[in-house]
């Protein structure tokens, strides 16, 4: 009966040690010599791929940078990053079960999300609204009456389409793409006659797409929502390190310079500029960092 006992004891001690572990992000990044990055195929300007394994994109960077000065924090010599694509769908779960330490995506930043993972201090502002074929007559929410919506899914989009939909008694379709892609292949194919998501993805889609001036984006925004970089919660060091390091790429013109490369210029793989200028909301978050969710933006 007593070694029963000492068993379940150290037992019980092992996985208080290996939760605490779990929470200390710093640590094990040190210990490891690397740190794992999620990263998207195809998140607009925020985050995507240009194949063979190559990511880019705005929040790709900051996240590079982040990582840099993480390196400099744990005075590594050389600090590894491994890249772990996620989708709209697997992204959450694969920051809290340890498979993904920092994701560089698109992700928005709500209360119900909070409960479950960390975010960053907020970088980018979106809006979220709807892309349609340049031919199509569609020019707001009400000619959707009859047609039919894709969003992707595992995103706020499609809550947004839903609540419009009974708000303002809208008749049509809901179809959903496995990832942004896919959605706009829908789009691209006529399978949908709107694409709803955020409207930098929405543009990336249209700017990489074989014909780009085939599309445009229409009506106003449906939404409001903080994109930010999500990390594991309960882990208050390495949240500081990630924020010390937004901070000082906001400070020093860093995010400013990177906003106008990825928003402004012509991006590949089509070098085609978005022309996305920064909004208000996106500026009063550089200028005042902080980890609103989405509803506080609706409060305002």
């Amino acid at each position: 009966m007593k070694k029963h006992i000492l068993a379940l004891s150290v037992a019980f001690l092992a996985t208080g040690v290996a939760c605490a572990q779990s929470n200390d992000t710093l640590a094990r990044i040190k210990a490891a010599g690397s740190i794992t990055q999620g990263v998207r195929e195809a998140s607009g300007a925020l985050a995507y791929t240009l194949g063979n394994g190559v990511y880019t994109g705005f929040h790709y960077d900051v996240c590079t940078n982040i990582i840099r000065d993480i390196q400099k924090q744990l005075g590594l010599a050389r600090l590894e990053t491994n890249y772990v694509p996620v989708t709209s769908a697997n992204r959450i779960p694969l920051v809290k079960n340890g498979t993904v330490d920092i994701e560089c995506g698109s992700t928005s930043n709500t209360q119900a999300r909070q409960k479950e993972v960390a975010f960053a201090n907020t970088l980018y502002v979106e809006e979220v609204r709807m892309a349609v074929k340049a031919d199509s007559g569609i020019n707001s929410l009400a000619d959707l009456n009859g047609k039919t919506v894709v969003t992707t899914t595992g995103t706020t989009a499609l809550q947004v389409v839903r609540q419009n939909k009974r708000a303002k008694n809208i008749d049509f379709r809901e179809i959903s793409g496995k990832d942004h892609s896919d959605s706009f292949l829908l789009l691209e194919t006529g399978r949908a006659d709107a694409f709803v998501l955020d409207s930098q993805v929405l543009a990336g889609s249209i700017a990489m797409a074989r014909n780009p001036k085939s599309f445009k984006i229409v009506g106003g925004p449906l939404s409001v929502e903080p994109i930010a970089i999500m990390i594991r919660k309960d882990d208050p060091a390495f949240r500081k390190a990630v924020n010390d390091s937004i901070a000082r790429q906001v400070k020093d013109g860093t995010v400013a310079r990177l906003y106008d490369k990825w928003f402004m210029r012509a991006i590949p793989p089509s070098n085609t500029a978005l022309n996305l200028p920064a909004s208000a909301a996106t500026k009063a978050a550089w200028e005042n960092l902080n980890d609103k969710p989405a509803e506080a933006y609706k409060a305002d």
